[in-house]
């Protein structure tokens, strides 16, 4: 009985959200103030930026909060996260993702490897960079980025 008094005593303890990111937002984004559902792709990465991605969006980085949801069908997606240099046998398939993805659509390449592919710049498997395949509107860059820089760019997406 004693914890229930407490916890009615004190009520629901919280930290304060963090400023808002700076950067401009992109034109993209700008029609889906509020919310955003996000899908993403993994292109061929070490899933280290899936790692953090995870991180973003549990229950300390809590990326729904601000609007951010993943999903689980391009179809119903308005924010692609891709993930990793975009491998020979993942080009087409961002390519079709991409276009499956309704207008107003946002991109968002996640990592070193994303931006510029990395490390594993000019391997024999790497079709190239994100944005060699598909427009690229935001970018995250990090080996791997932490969670709270992920949320920084959904921020931006969403406005919140």
């Amino acid at each position: 009985m004693d914890l229930l008094r407490r916890i009615r005593e004190v009520g629901r303890v919280a930290e304060p959200a963090p400023p808002r990111p700076e950067g401009e937002t992109p034109p993209a984004a700008r029609a889906l103030r509020g919310s955003a559902q996000v899908r993403h792709v993994d292109a061929g990465s070490c899933n280290g930026c899936e790692i953090e991605i995870g991180g973003a969006f549990g229950p300390v980085y809590d990326a729904e909060r601000y609007g951010a949801r993943l999903v689980a069908s391009p179809r119903h997606a308005d924010v692609l996260l891709v993930t990793g240099p975009v491998t020979r046998n993942m080009a087409d398939p961002l390519r079709r993702t991409y276009d499956a993805v309704p207008e107003p659509r946002v991109v968002v390449a996640v990592g070193d490897c994303a931006i510029n592919c990395g490390l594993f710049a000019g391997a024999y498997g790497v079709a190239g960079a994100v944005a060699d395949i598909v427009p690229v509107d935001l970018e995250v860059p990090g080996c791997p980025p932490e969670p709270a820089a992920i949320v920084a760019a959904l921020r931006r997406v969403t406005g919140r």
